[in-house]
């Protein structure tokens, strides 16, 4: 079986680019404490994307419709994708 470079089928960043170049020269080495810094990026991850504010927000009744159908085809809550597309937004990721 052929092997089919990330590169033609994904549409990378340069940032991206920086690390699957990097990686393909071999200059990633692996870690003798994967475990520990695996539960170390978990808690950050966490702690990072807690959710510890509440706020209240007026939407019109077309708009919230068609987020909870689009969140019901997800197959998520739609306050959940509706948090999902503010943490996109505020993380400078809007068209994702």
């Amino acid at each position: 079986m052929k092997r089919v470079s990330a590169r033609k089928t994904v549409a990378l960043d340069k940032e991206e680019q920086d690390i699957l170049t990097s990686f393909e020269r071999g200059e990633w080495k692996s870690l003798s404490n994967l475990t520990k810094e695996k539960a170390l990026a978990k808690k950050a991850a966490s702690n990072y994307l807690r959710k510890d504010i509440r706020i209240n927000i007026r939407l019109s009744s077309s708009d919230l419709k068609r987020i909870k159908q689009k969140a019901a085809f997800e197959g998520l809550p739609y306050q959940t994708l509706i948090a999902s597309i503010l943490h996109k937004y505020a993380s400078g990721h809007p068209e994702t």
